[in-house]
């Protein structure tokens, strides 16, 4: 099925740091990760990013598929779950959801929009909130739907006081995990920043920890 951009069989234009899925392994369950720059990776290499990490996680019975993509807003991190629908076949829906002022224009081509666009001069922090809601409820119908497990959790900033009663980390951003302090396991306190190669993105120290706090949290439930 294709209505204008929207499949449910085929991903946006883009690179995405994964294997290739044509033709699609036989066995395993398959995991799809979704957000943006930061769950993709920008700035680090290929097996420092937090989703490297956890893809290490029951490979016997799991396959991962980073299907995250710089800029992407959380219009478009459904646009990209519903083409995977008939292409990977997720069973487990991992995102990491992206701030909520982004958006998805799609015009004459997809534009990924963010908070300093002329085009969202006009919109709120309640109509951010809604928008986010409205694509919450589109995902976890398309987990219904399917019969997915959903896990969520946030890049920059953390909503989840708006999503209770959902499988969601607490608590801790990858933003927010780094520098820590845990009088167990440190003489001195971390206080040194952790950026990628590119000096925006969070470093190396921030997706290690920040995966392990993940699979601490919901590592039970990723089998």
């Amino acid at each position: 099925m294709k209505f204008g951009y929207y499949t449910d069989r085929g991903l946006p234009e883009g690179d995405y740091r994964c294997p290739s899925w044509d033709p699609m392994p036989d066995g395993k369950k398959n995991v799809v990760v979704l957000g943006c720059s930061h769950t993709y990776g920008v700035g680090l290499n290929d097996n420092d990013h937090w989703v490297a990490h956890l893809s290490k996680h029951n490979t016997d019975r799991l396959r991962y598929w980073n299907l995250a993509q710089p800029g992407a807003s959380t219009d478009k991190i459904i646009r990209i779950l519903y083409g995977s629908e008939k292409l990977i076949d997720p069973k487990i829906i991992v995102v990491c959801w992206p701030l909520w002022s982004r958006r998805e224009r799609l015009d004459s081509y997809p534009d990924s929009l963010t908070s300093d666009n002329e085009f969202l001069k006009t919109e709120t922090t309640n109509t951010d909130k809604n928008n986010f809601l409205k694509n919450v409820f589109f995902l976890e119908k398309f987990a219904e739907k399917n019969r997915c497990q959903t896990f969520h959790c946030f890049a920059d900033e953390s909503y989840e006081e708006h999503i209770k009663g959902l499988n969601v980390l607490t608590d801790y951003t990858i933003r927010n995990c780094w520098p820590y302090w845990d009088k167990f396991e440190q003489r001195v306190p971390y206080n040194e920043p952790s950026l990628a190669s590119d000096g925006e993105h969070f470093g190396v120290e921030h997706h290690k920890r920040f995966a392990e706090l993940f699979l601490k949290h919901w590592g039970h439930r990723l089998k």
